[in-house]
């Protein structure tokens, strides 16, 4: 099977096809279908594929891109505000879950630096199956997701000190040999240099000043193409970079990736980056799953179930005990305390490269590496259970955490999305503007952003057609979606997917003529203009005016006609398939219009009808 890649990622996705969706049924979660998805063909259960190590290897990314989009969505200065939250509740739990573990592991009979180091790993908590939750479930910009993300990047800047530690802790080790030694004195010997928190520097700098004259401007010329395989070739290339170069330093290659991706936060670019992007890494996060789900020893399993039962309780015990104390010290409410909890208790991806460096650095013996190493995957797999346990039994216990936000009732601040900001998107967006309501604006011209943008107006590059990029701009929460795009087919289009997907948000649409705005009530769409019809009238009325018509009685007459026509729009959409009973009733209709409006006309004053103005 290893020689064969189109084999294996042909067995690697039928599993997932069968078992995922079925997991998601039993409401068990995507997780934990993938996990068992990656039992049933691994070498310890069907054999199809053994190589899980290859696969991780691969899959791994996925976790570098789910942060690289993380960091899209955090500003940098909502990073500065989380900064309490980091150093609090971040530092806070690897220093004190690593301590308490690290003793409790000291008692059965290892030695100090073993146990520092299975503390330290065990600290670490799963980024992927977190913040996968966290997504799944819509809660990032709650108190839960937030203070999991804080978590989640101290314990990711940690990973490269504990690395740098393990040769260190090792010289206490029951297991010393000539080249573990030699790796100890080289550590010893040589310390972190001092140049590199300046070259970290440095590079963060050079991000930066990338990120502001090269990487936006190279997004602008991309766009300008039209080409959506190159910008998708761009944006991985971006999070691979980003990677590259944190990996380059010393630093992980998933900080990185968050880095980039909050340097683009605040990008016109970022919502087209994140619907590219998205079917990547769900797909890598989903082979990692699978792969963790490979790696598991029932060999192991089944030599010593009792103490890899211990372990696993033991370590999602403590690690559910600390964070639910660091919440409560930072005010949660008690459902976010728990939420919190369940969703880091699992030990990490990045547990599997400790204990493999410190297997290597001679720090713990190859029989403990395995048991650890099962006891980390156990863990990760227990989590979608942890969860739903709290969902059916805790969460409907909880009544205030069923209780609707405040601010979602709050008409001032409905959440609008506009999708186009050309002539007409513009009049719209001022006038809501004009009363407060903020809104996220979306136009697939590069050379309109960059026109826009000098007059300080915020508007995102990306194709409204899409689903992907529909739902980067959140247009599942939001409460109004307004189509003033151009093309009668394309407005078509983005209205049907918006129907379609997000059945619960209010569509306001342009529309370019009578038959085009019957296709759209056929779609549901009620809110409609048609784009020439008003400034046709507005017109109208004027020549009135510059023909001898008192201002007073064109404007009753535009007002009748426009009530006329409407009602005419109306009523033509019940026969719109029957052309000749279409065509009577519009020709009946215009007569009746034209004693309509002849009815509605106020009466003017004689010497008021004078003729044609020469100005």
């Amino acid at each position: 099977m290893e020689n064969n890649i189109l084999l294996a990622i042909f067995v690697l996705l039928a599993a997932s096809v069968a078992l995922v969706p079925f997991a998601r049924a039993l409401g068990l979660g995507t997780v934990l279908g993938y996990l068992a998805a990656g039992v049933l063909i691994g070498p310890y259960g069907l054999r199809l594929v053994s190589d899980s190590e290859s696969i991780r290897q691969v899959s791994e990314f996925g976790i570098v891109m789910m942060l690289f989009l993380i960091g899209l969505e955090l500003q940098p200065s909502e990073i500065w505000r989380m900064r309490h939250k980091v150093l609090g509740l971040g530092v806070t739990q690897v220093v004190v879950t690593a301590t308490i573990i690290a003793l409790v592991i000291k008692l059965t009979g290892l030695t100090w630096g073993a146990s520092a180091i299975i503390g330290l790993a065990f600290a670490m908590s799963s980024t992927a199956i977190a913040m996968q939750s966290v997504g799944q479930r819509d809660i990032t910009q709650t108190d839960t997701g937030r203070a999991s993300l804080a978590v989640l990047l101290v314990q990711d800047v940690s990973v490269i000190p504990i690395l740098a530690a393990i040769p260190l802790l090792a010289l206490g080790s029951r297991l010393k040999n000539e080249v573990n030694i030699d790796h100890v004195v080289a550590a010893v010997e040589n310390p972190i240099d001092w140049l590199t928190p300046l070259a970290l520097l440095g590079v963060f700098l050079a991000t930066l000043l990338a990120g502001r004259f090269l990487v936006r401007p190279l997004l602008n010329y991309v766009a300008r193409t039209g080409l959506r395989e190159a910008f998708t070739a761009v944006g991985l290339a971006l999070v691979i970079g980003a990677a590259l170069i944190t990996q380059y330093v010393g630093l992980s290659p998933a900080l990185g990736a968050f880095v980039g991706g909050v340097l683009l936060a605040d990008s016109e670019y970022r919502h087209e980056l994140q619907s590219n992007l998205d079917p990547f890494k769900g797909l890598l996060l989903g082979l990692f799953f699978i792969s963790v789900g490979m790696s598991i020893s029932f060999t192991v399993l089944v030599s010593d179930p009792i103490r890899i039962a211990a372990l696993v309780i033991g370590l999602i015990s403590i690690k559910i005990a600390v964070l639910f104390a660091l919440a409560t010290i930072f005010r949660m409410h008690l459902a976010d305390r728990l939420l919190l909890a369940i969703l880091l208790s699992q030990a990490g991806e990045f547990a599997f490269v400790v204990l493999q460096f410190a297997q290597s650095a001679g720090a713990i013996a190859d029989a403990e590496h395995d048991i650890l190493s099962v006891t980390v995957a156990l863990s990760m797999a227990t989590t979608p259970l942890l969860l739903l346990a709290f969902d059916k039994l805790i969460a409907p216990r909880l009544d205030a955490r069923s209780e609707p936000r405040a601010n979602d009732t709050i008409d001032s601040h409905q959440k609008i999305v506009i999708l186009g900001y050309g002539r007409f998107g513009q009049i719209v967006t001022r006038m809501l503007r004009a009363q407060g309501f903020e809104m996220t604006l979306i136009d697939d011209d590069p050379a309109q952003i960059e026109t826009v943008r000098r007059f300080g107006v915020k508007v995102f590059y990306g194709d409204a057609s899409r689903i992907n990029l529909l739902h980067a701009a959140g247009v599942d929460q939001a409460n109004l979606v307004v189509i003033a795009v151009g093309g009668r087919q394309r407005i078509l289009d983005i209205a049907r997917n918006v129907r379609r997907h997000f059945p619960n948000v209010v569509i306001a649409s342009r529309a370019v003529d009578r038959g085009h705005a019957h296709e759209l009530m056929e779609l549901g769409v009620e809110l409609f203009e048609r784009e020439t019809f008003l400034s046709a009238i507005s017109l109208g009325s004027k020549v009135l005016v510059q023909l001898g018509v008192a201002p007073n009685d064109a404007h009753h007459m535009a007002e009748a006609f426009e009530r006329h026509d409407n009602q005419l729009l109306q009523d033509s959409y019940e026969v719109r398939a029957d052309e000749d009973a279409y065509v009577g009733m519009v020709r009946h209709s215009m007569s009746l219009l034209n004693e309509a409006m002849r009815g509605d006309q106020p009466p003017t004053p004689p010497d008021k009808r004078d003729s044609p103005r020469a100005d």
